[in-house]
């Protein structure tokens, strides 16, 4: 039997499985006995040490753990969500109720807002999971204690999980939450471990089955033949020693700049030490999504100066206010909207309110300015040549010299060779791209089998976008997450992109495996998918000719 799952690395193991005990359970929503201050007070407590736990595990591991789970810390004290807190006890919430609630509200605000931001949900739900077990004077389920080594199967696992690994007994792990882009899945690479992660049928694994994690080709073998375990085990006789942080390139000598997506100028330094050349798609909505209205262009400033300062002399593409959708804000007038993701969302709704996106492109002139770093600005969601002409102008007229759009919208793509000469770069977002071409809401998983850009009519209109790019001789990246799976970076240089932008932890992979084709091989692997029928098929070309 085998289970299909996201791979971590490309290395492989084999060996018997040991399930971490489930989570603990979602407190009841019943009304509280206690009093409000005394509820609310029993939480401060568990907050702060919560808080020391996660600084504590952070020193033990050290590196890029360190920084992760420090991070991970603050989510225990933000203010807003402890205020979120105290008012649900207040209206009669009990503490553990008060804190299940407060966190997941914030765990799906980041969940809205991309798959790097989305990963981090899953740090937020960790933290909430530890305060409501001191709440109620109970252990984390931790991982398991074994004589032997071991294949460690969990439903997910936390920052703090992986980091404390003992990496002399467990072999792999399986997780059947995760994706390629958390931080445990960092923290894995980090690690040089192998796993496979977002494997949804690893339920079916029980304690004591011979499993084989194959993280090259994303799958889970349960109760091998003898050969396969053979083969399994002559394969993943060596570990793979660090990869260098040279730039990414094609084997002919092709460069493709590997730049990184974040979403806060404290992600950068973490991106740089894991290679990133630049930043591919800085995501500025962190600066406005508790706030009732716009931050002030000095406030603005600065904060994008402490990005641009890390990265002097290298590219930084920035994207203005990607608002709307699951994303509402009041000052730039959303209201309820029946269906959204298709409503007054990105440059949409910044031209309703010119002085909020002027305010933002001033301050992102001005960190320019002050940094000297090599800038450029995207506007998003845009969809056809009025739009695109109206943000171009725009930018330019207050003194940003390089400008473009992302493309996420089909239209924008069909009409790419009206849009593309109007700017100086474009950048395809295929996370988006994806949801409209295929009418699947990315946030509904009961349509989640649609979200997959491996489909040949995504991969369609990512060419018509490269292709229009090499027309008019105009810079095309991606900076949608499908630049993180190492075998769809070659389709996409196979298609046009000529840099990608990814989740950091996923720089090693996509760099190693761009260096073991030429640029003549990606395009004709590209051609390849683009003739097949469905997005599996189009991955196995590709998969199959990479062995």
């Amino acid at each position: 039997m085998q289970i299909a799952g996201i791979g971590v690395g490309n290395g492989i193991a084999v060996g018997p499985a040991l399930r971490m005990p489930d989570p603990i359970g979602e407190p009841d929503d019943v009304e509280s006995l206690a009093e409000a201050p005394d509820e609310y007070r029993r939480v401060v407590s568990s907050l702060e040490a919560v808080t020391g736990e996660l600084v504590e595990l952070g020193h033990q591991a050290g590196g890029d753990a360190e920084e992760i789970l420090e991070a991970q810390s603050l989510m225990a004290q933000d203010p807003a969500v402890v205020d979120d807190i105290r008012l649900r006890i207040g209206d009669g919430k009990t503490a553990e109720r008060a804190v299940f609630e407060a966190y997941e509200e914030y765990a799906k605000v980041l969940e809205g807002l991309g798959e790097n931001p989305a990963a981090r949900g899953a740090d937020v739900r960790d933290v909430a999971r530890r305060v409501i077990a001191r709440l109620r004077g109970v252990a984390l389920p931790t991982v398991p204690q074994s004589d032997a080594p071991f294949v460690l199967v969990a439903h997910d696992l936390a920052p703090a999980d992986t980091a404390t690994l003992d990496l002399s007994k467990v072999l792999a792990f399986v997780t059947r939450d995760g994706s390629n882009s958390s931080h445990t899945a960092i923290l894995a690479r980090n690690k040089n471990l192998v796993a496979v992660v977002g494997a949804a049928g690893s339920d079916a694994i029980v304690n004591g089955q011979t499993v084989i994690v194959d993280a090259e080709h994303g799958r889970v073998v349960i109760d091998p033949d003898e050969s396969s375990v053979a083969a399994a085990a002559e394969r993943g006789g060596t570990v793979a020693a660090p990869r260098p942080l040279t730039p990414g390139a094609l084997a002919d000598g092709t460069p493709v700049p590997l730049l990184a997506n974040v979403g806060a100028p404290e992600e950068a330094a973490p991106a740089v030490a894991l290679g990133a050349e630049g930043i591919g798609l800085f995501r500025t909505e962190f600066l406005y999504l508790d706030a009732r209205k716009a931050p002030p262009v000095d406030l603005q400033r600065s904060r994008y100066r402490d990005l641009m300062a890390a990265f002097s002399g290298r590219k930084v593409v920035v994207r203005v206010l990607d608002a709307g959708a699951d994303k509402q804000l009041a000052f730039l007038g959303h209201t309820h909207e029946e269906n959204p993701a298709l409503g007054r969302r990105g440059i949409r709704a910044l031209r309703e309110h010119e002085d909020v996106l002027r305010d933002q492109l001033a301050a992102l002139a001005g960190a320019q300015e002050d940094t000297g770093a090599d800038l450029w600005v995207m506007a998003p969601m845009v969809a056809d040549v009025a739009e695109t002409a109206y943000f171009v102008e725009l930018a330019r007229s207050l003194e940003l010299s390089t400008v473009g759009i992302t493309v996420e919208v089909p239209s924008a793509a069909v009409l790419a060779d009206q849009l593309v000469p109007l700017c100086d770069f474009v950048s395809i977002g295929t996370n988006d791209l994806t949801q409209y071409a295929l009418a699947a809401d990315r946030m509904l998983g009961s349509v989640a089998q649609y979200q997959d850009p491996w489909h040949p009519a995504v991969l369609r209109l990512i060419k018509l976008i490269g292709d229009a790019g090499h027309a008019s001789a105009t810079p095309v990246g991606v900076c949608g997450e499908a630049a993180s799976d190492p075998l769809m970076a070659v389709v996409l240089v196979g298609l046009g992109a000529e840099d990608l932008s990814m989740s950091p932890g996923a720089l090693a992979d996509v760099r190693a495996t761009l260096a073991r084709v030429t640029l003549e091989q990606a395009r004709e692997l590209a051609a390849r998918t683009l003739v097949q029928t469905s997005a599996a098929d189009a991955r196995a070309v590709v998969a199959e000719a990479l062995g």
